[in-house]
């Protein structure tokens, strides 16, 4: 069965917000060999929009770091579906938006074969996460203090807590922190 995958960038004092972490090429070639693990990504609305359409034309302009570059190519060659409320179609031709239950779409996606199933929207991690459907957490964590921004199960009131199992960590020269966590059997 395929595993879900939730992978994310955050700060030391916990916030997930897109502009305070270090966006080096190493950090690109760790996300970029995690995204070749997966050939789907489940998003909400607004980290979607962050991605998309940045990363495909950052792709099909040619021009950047080769590990960037990379990252785009991969990124772009994959699968998204995305949930929300106000949006109303998507333009990419590798996205398509989904008009039924978060729980249901995941168990569907999870009998299918392929690969991993990554997941990249605080959101919608946070309702996966209090529906148990998240199978592998990658927490990657920046030497920035950001005093604000989005955290996690800010949406949701988790019911339960949630053991993780450490797998192994990664450091990065930038003092960057990969943590691997399984969800706890």
């Amino acid at each position: 069965m395929r595993k879900v995958v939730f992978g994310i960038n955050m700060t030391a004092d916990g916030y997930f917000g897109h502009e305070d972490g270090i966006a080096d090429e190493e950090l690109h070639t760790y996300f970029t060999s995690l995204l070749r693990n997966a050939d789907i990504i489940i998003y909400g609305r607004v980290t979607y929009q962050l991605m998309v359409p940045f990363w495909p034309e950052f792709a099909r302009n040619q021009s950047g770091p080769e590990s960037i570059l990379e990252f785009a190519r991969v990124f772009n060659s994959l699968d998204k579906v995305v949930f929300s409320r106000t949006l109303k179609h998507v333009e990419d031709s590798k996205s398509r938006m989904a008009n039924t239950n978060l729980a249901e779409v995941v168990h569907a996606l999870k009998q299918q074969p392929g690969k991993n199933i990554a997941v990249g929207s605080l959101s919608i991690a946070s309702q996966l996460s209090e529906l148990g459907l998240i199978d592998e957490y990658r927490f990657v964590v920046h030497p920035v203090v950001a005093g604000k921004g989005p955290r996690l199960f800010e949406t949701v009131n988790l019911q339960n807590k949630l053991r993780l199992d450490f797998i192994g960590s990664e450091t990065f020269q930038s003092g960057v922190i990969a943590l691997h966590y399984n969800k706890h059997a």
